[in-house]
């Protein structure tokens, strides 16, 4: 009986740590695409305000994000460098990223 609670113990604590892993992966994963879409979306504003591509700058950046399925928050721009922050949630909780890509040097 006692070897019998303990291996239900034993299976209990596991499958925590197994749900707990998953979930902390998912949030991981989920922060990386962010960063990402925060980057495409600093490098579209970026380009935009160069003249590489036609638009408005801030409206590529909120076009890119929401291709990438974030919303954008906040598009500065200082001359060609562009600063966006975006925004999405991820179960219960909102997460932000922000980026800032611009010419060289």
């Amino acid at each position: 009986m006692a070897g019998t609670v303990l291996s239900v113990g034993i299976v209990a604590c596991a499958a925590t740590l197994a749900v707990t892993l998953t979930a902390v992966g998912g949030a991981a994963v989920f922060s990386q695409r962010l960063a990402g879409a925060a980057d495409a979306a600093a490098l579209a504003a970026a380009d935009a305000a160069s003249g590489l591509v036609a638009g408005a700058p801030c409206e590529r950046a909120g076009q890119i994000a929401q291709a990438a399925g974030a919303d954008l928050a906040v598009c500065d721009l200082d001359g060609l460098i562009a600063t966006v922050t975006v925004s999405a949630v991820f179960g219960r909780f909102a997460a932000t990223a922000s980026a800032r890509a611009g010419p060289p040097g």
